[in-house]
């Protein structure tokens, strides 16, 4: 079995990470519909019918965030596999998901205003680091 590259492995673990959040929140939810406590239809889109504890909230909403973020991630990642460049991503792969890991938890903690700024910052660092391997993968082609 050969071992997998450090950007393959940080997408799984971006994957992981996004299936653990909506776990996170969704078995709450699963919780509360089988012990009689919220009816299945209680969370509905874009509408405020049932109110979640805060905690829950917030790791549905790092999940979200998770959701919007993978697909782009998972482009380089492929773009650089397609084109035999997986190396250019391997360098900052870890620090990538360390960076994403971090904001996730960041999110989940607390939603006041130094904490929001922190998870700001650590998605400006995760977008330059997407904008570097763009970079490189467009001056290597």
């Amino acid at each position: 079995m050969t071992p997998l590259s450090p950007a393959i492995c940080a997408l799984l673990c971006f994957t992981a990470l996004t299936v653990v959040l909506a776990l996170g929140y969704v078995g709450y939810r699963v919780a509360l519909v089988l012990s009689f406590k919220a009816a299945a239809n209680s969370w509905t889109r874009g509408a405020a019918s049932h109110v979640d504890p805060a905690i829950v909230t917030r790791v549905q909403h790092a999940h979200m965030n998770c959701i919007e973020n993978l697909p782009v991630f998972a482009t380089v990642v492929f773009i650089a596999y397609a084109m035999g460049q997986l190396a250019l991503i391997d360098e900052l792969a870890m620090v990538f998901i360390g960076l994403r890991v971090a904001q996730s938890a960041v999110h989940v903690i607390n939603t006041n205003a130094t904490m929001v700024f922190i998870r700001g910052n650590l998605w400006l660092a995760q977008m330059s680091i997407i904008v570097f391997w763009l970079y490189q993968l467009y001056a290597a082609h």
